[in-house]
Parts: C-alpha cells; structure tokens; sequence
C-alpha cells in the first residue's frame, strides 16, 4: 500500500517516463484531476486502470477516504492535468493526510513548468521563489507589495487573458527597469519566450495576444554595491 505522486507531461506526450508508465499501468487506482485529459495520456500509452476524479473541488472531501482505502492495502497514484501533482494543483492535502496516518508516499522526478522557463529566461537561477498563481483580486495588491523588494528570481503562473494586466502591474510595483521573460506553450509546437524589460514586453503583448499556458519569470531586485 502506497501513494504515488505521478508528474505528467505539460505539453509534449513524448516527456513521460518509463518508470511513470509502469507505475501508473501496476497500480490499483489512478486520481486524476482531469479525466478526460488523463484518458487521453493513458490511451497513447496503452495504459488500464481504474480512473477517478481528484480535484481542488472535491480533494478535501475525498482526501481521507483515499488514506482509508490505501490503508485497506491499495495502492494509488495522483497525477494532475499536467506537471507535478501539488505544484498549483490538487496534492498537498492528501500528501499530508498519509503521512498523518504513516502511509509510504513516493515522488517521482518528472515534468514542471517553472524550471524549463526560469532557464529559458537567461536571468540568475542560482537562487529564486516560486509564487504560483497570484491572487486574482482579494489580496493580489498586498502580495505584490511584499514582493517589491525580493532580490531572487521571481516565476509566476498566469492565465493568458491576465498576463498583460500582470506585466502592467509588475511594472507599477516593481519599477519599469525590471527585466522579465514570458514563456508560453512549453514543450509543445507553439513554444515561445519573449523577454526583455517589462515595457518592451508590456508593448510586445499589446499587439501580439497571449495564448496558451503562460510563465513569467521576473527579474529580482538589484542589489546595492
């Protein structure tokens, strides 16, 4: 009896691996925050199992009868729509609630977004903070405030028809000299990265429209010599 977290690919199909395949065609049960997008990963990849929805809506419903269930000897893996189960999506609930209950959870190595695009972006990757999603409104000023003076590199996930509001406001809070990089469509035939200075991005997404899944890498505040 185990959980096992289970990245999947965030774009390009051919970025699962083998030993994400076999976990996923041995175990009991697969928790999906999508079926319908997990459907079509287990069909290219042939694999069988039984698929049941897991999601920010349900998860703290279900999380403790999913510790029930392992505990009665099944052995379940959670995947999320893509990347790494508990990165911006449903996981840490059900992560925490086995190991309350001393129940073996295993991570594997796999897909996420945010490292691909702080690489890609060419600013310093020695050291930096991961700041998911921010507030859509409640909150989103005071988060920003406090993050004026962060001197690591900072990754941010956006909704594309947010982004360019996004830019805007880095831009205000932030300072105009700040350099940033908008990563889109990673791995997939689409992929893009735009970087400069938050203005000169600011004015490329003002006459090209964002699309598709979309990182923004910011740009640290200098420090003093």
């Amino acid at each position: 009896m185990k959980l096992y977290i289970v990245p999947t690919p965030i774009g390009n199909l051919d970025d699962m691996t083998f030993r994400a395949v076999k976990v996923l065609r041995d175990v009991d049960i697969i928790l999906a925050e999508d079926t319908r997008k997990t459907v079509i990963l287990l069909k290219h990849y042939a694999i069988q199992a039984h698929l049941e929805s897991y999601h920010k809506f349900n998860e703290h419903k279900n999380a403790e009868r999913i510790v029930e269930r392992i505990l009665e000897g099944k052995t379940i893996a959670l995947v999320s729509d893509a990347g790494t189960p508990g990165i911006s999506d449903p996981g840490f609930l059900l992560v925490r609630n086995c190991i309350e209950k001393n129940i073996e959870i295993e991570c594997l190595p796999g897909a996420t977004a945010l490292i691909p695009a702080i690489i890609d972006s060419g600013l310093p990757c020695d050291r930096f903070c991961f700041e998911g999603f921010l507030p859509q409104k409640k909150g989103r000023q005071k988060k920003l405030s406090q993050l004026v003076d962060e001197e690591r590199t900072m990754i941010f996930y956006e909704s594309p028809y947010r982004t360019l509001k996004c830019l805007e406001q880095f831009a205000e809070f932030f300072g105009e000299d700040r350099k940033v990089s908008v990563t889109r469509e990673l791995s997939k035939i689409h992929e893009e990265t735009v970087r400069g200075t938050l203005p000169e991005v600011i004015a490329h997404f003002k006459i090209t429209e964002p699309k598709g899944e979309i990182v923004i890498v910011v740009e640290g505040k200098k420090t003093k010599n």
